[in-house]
């Protein structure tokens, strides 16, 4: 505020040449602009111009353009950036100023977040008059939800189609995400940056009621306070388009320059029993699969919580495992057990069509036959009535074979959670699968599988794949004056209502893998989910996450709050912290040093092959500032989520997901203040005029130069 204060107080001097200045530079080019600044500049340093007329803007994630197969998306700016007279939109009456009435197009506004919708944006795409968007977060959250994805979510990609369960294809009978209004996936031509600081945008809003507020019906008098954002991308039209403009640069270019990258990341996998991760596992093996998504999406550039849509749901599977792994007989259970995280699921199935396709063509140590079952945890956080739902394939069931098999995962379940706080239905037998990575193996194999949801039908979650999934949404409460060490153990109510999920889900994969003791013993730790949930929604940089990643990857636990956005540069933070927890929760602490741990085949009896070994920084010493560092043995491996269509350059598939992220060169905001057009033109015709008097000015001293500048003679030397 004390920035906006400077600028404020000179609207007669420094304001009105600053904004010369910066509406010169914007408008007619850098030339007039330097000329002049170098004029008025006066005593003032060079490096402080740019800061007494620009007010930056720190805190703003832009929507950013994606590209699939056939169409872009997304957002961007000219190449020098968008420029405009700055209005704040806090009720729909307020466009009318902004599409029609407003005398200083174009308009950069600020939107209020309860009016991001289908309906105003639409308004705004169509028109010349607005040259960009700020949004602020609406506070509390939409009441009426708000969710910017599909109707139909990664409709197409999977299992239903006009050969496998036509009836149930792009959501025939079921509309899974009821109040998805398809933003995310429009193409606007004009940047949209989301505000996230509202410290910011209350300077943004000062700065707009002291110069912009129009008096009486009639606009404001300059300067006017404006805004200009930079978002230009690189990449147009499709994938198709810049994959192939990569490869011509790539082949023809000494330094190519890359214009748009592939979606791409690690899926992140263990077994119960370990397995040799180089060779192919015995056809006779049988494993049950878990599966679970870990990435998000929202309009924004990697403003993606995902608290219902993907944590809940993840942290319940990491917590399944942990329980299992504690049980005393694990190791005699007659199938092992697969736990798997997919990453790019939001983007068509990038991970689970990727493992899948691994399967197929041997990359990948199991096959599609040994899985004798798929168990899938979707959004489980917003139960009703504690009910967990039990969603199957309804064409799968046709089959003879599969549908016993199905019958008996399902009775199964339900007798695992007799006694539990949680009641288990199936879902109706003529409704489809939600969407699910599931789906993408069902493409391939009829494989029994049940996906459990807390919704029966379309999702509970009325923020999915937007900026509002957040701890808010699935009722993680704490009390005020907590330290974030005591907010890190406080366990809530929400970690004991996922804890119940998890004590279900580990005591029917222990019965669908042959146990025949009593499960009562294993009981998933609400304490570790609390964690978790304050680890992977709140705040990365926690005491347990520090204490169990490797040291060279502490730089990885930012201050900000955690996204989960899949992103192009691998593995984003989300894959790394869930591989460590995965490993913390069933891995061991083995007894090496620490140049044994990280050459482990240096050492005896570490069976390379079969465990994966990591050197972490352990817990703070009590004494000291130093940590207690020691090595953990797991079962727990990276595989490649990066789509199949971009290893066989079938950029335009149809059959798996084609996603890639444009390029750009720099994306920020700023505000500032703007002269008149006529003060523009006056300044730029005094500045002229200088230049050609000081040319005029210069030529003559140069010419009488031996008559200004002659020494005078010494009157004492007299000549003779």
């Amino acid at each position: 505020m004390a920035a906006m204060g400077r600028a404020g107080s000179r609207r007669g001097v420094t304001a009105v040449v600053g904004s010369c200045w910066v509406s010169l530079h914007a408008w007619c080019g850098p030339l007039p602009a330097l000329l002049f600044a170098v004029l008025v500049a006066g005593s003032c340093e060079g490096n402080s111009v740019e800061r007494k007329i620009y007010i930056p803007l720190n805190k703003t994630a832009p929507c950013v353009r994606l590209l699939n197969a056939t169409h872009q998306i997304g957002c961007q700016s000219s190449i020098s950036g968008d420029t405009g007279v700055i209005h704040v939109v806090e009720k729909e009456e307020d466009l009318n100023w902004v599409l029609a009435d407003g005398p200083h197009p174009p308009y950069m506004i600020l939107l209020d977040g309860s009016l991001f919708n289908r309906k105003v944006m639409q308004q705004l795409k169509g028109t010349s008059r607005v040259s960009g968007l700020a949004v602020s977060i609406a506070k509390p959250n939409p009441p009426q939800g708000f969710s910017p994805g599909l109707k139909c979510p990664n409709d197409g990609f999977g299992v239903y189609s006009k050969d496998y369960g036509p009836q149930y294809a792009h959501c025939n009978r079921t509309v899974w995400n009821p109040v998805g209004s398809g933003l995310s996936y429009e193409d606007f031509d004009f940047p949209i940056f989301l505000l996230e600081d509202a410290n910011e945008t209350q300077v943004i809003k000062q700065c707009y009621q002291d110069h912009n507020v129009p008096t009486d019906g009639s606009g404001p008098e300059y300067p006017l306070c404006a805004m200009q954002l930079f978002s230009h991308m690189h990449a147009v039209t499709s994938t198709v388009t810049c994959m192939r403009r990569n490869s011509i640069q790539n082949t023809f270019s000494i330094n190519p320059e890359t214009v748009c990258d592939p979606l791409l990341d690690y899926n992140v996998w263990s077994t119960l029993h370990p397995i040799n991760s180089s060779e192919k596992v015995d056809p006779k093996k049988e494993f049950i699969m878990v599966a679970t998504r870990i990435d998000s999406h929202s309009f924004f550039w990697n403003i993606a919580p995902g608290a219902e849509s993907a944590v809940s749901s993840f942290v319940t599977h990491l917590a399944a495992a942990e329980a299992l792994h504690k049980a005393s007989d694990v190791h005699l259970l007659q199938r092992n057990i697969m736990f798997t995280f997919f990453q790019g699921e939001t983007f068509d199935y990038i991970g689970s069509s990727r493992m899948v396709y691994d399967m197929e063509k041997d990359k990948f140590p199991l096959r599609l036959e040994n899985i004798h079952s798929f168990v899938e945890l979707n959004q489980v956080a917003l139960r009703n009535d504690s009910i967990l739902w039990m969603h199957t394939d309804p064409v799968s069931r046709l089959n003879a074979t599969v549908e016993p098999q199905i019958k008996n995962l399902l009775d199964v379940l339900s007798n695992s959670s007799v006694g539990a706080n949680v009641t288990l239905q199936e879902v109706g037998f003529s409704q489809s699968l939600p969407p699910s990575s599931f789906q993408r193996f069902l493409r391939a194999r009829h494989i029994p599988g049940v996906v459990l949801t807390d919704h029966q039908a379309s999702f509970q979650n009325r923020y999915y794949q937007s900026m509002y999934d957040t701890p808010e949404n699935i009722q993680m409460q704490y009390p005020e004056g907590l330290s974030p060490e005591e907010a890190l153990e406080y366990v809530t109510d929400t970690a004991k209502s996922l804890a119940e999920v998890a004590t279900v889900v580990a005591r029917a994969l222990y019965r669908l893998a042959g146990g025949a003791n009593d499960t009562s013993a294993i009981q998933a730790d609400p304490k570790t989910i609390t964690q978790m949930l304050y680890g992977f929604l709140i705040k990365m940089n926690n005491s347990w996450f520090q204490s169990i990643i490797k040291p060279d990857l502490k730089g990885i636990l930012g201050d900000d709050v955690p996204q989960h956005y899949v992103a192009v540069s691998s593995p984003v933070n989300t894959t790394y912290l869930v591989q460590y927890v995965l490993a913390n929760l069933t891995g061991t602490v083995v007894n090496l040093t620490k140049e044994e741990c990280l050459n482990p085949e240096k050492a005896p009896n570490t069976e390379k092959e079969m465990y994966d070994y990591a050197w972490v920084q352990g817990s703070l010493d009590p004494n000291s500032t130093s940590r207690v560092p020691y090595c953990v043995r797991s079962t727990v491996r990276l595989s490649k989520a990066l789509s199949p269509a971009f290893e066989l350059r079938e950029w335009g598939s149809t059959e798996y997901s084609t996603w890639t992220e444009s390029r750009w060169k720099e994306i920020r905001a700023r505000i500032f203040l703007v002269a008149s057009k006529e003060l523009e033109i006056i300044t730029l015709v005094v500045g002229i005029a200088i230049l050609v008097f000081s040319l005029v000015a210069t030529h003559f001293i140069n010419a009488k130069a031996d008559v200004l500048f002659s020494i005078p003679r010494d009157p004492g030397a007299v000549a003779y």
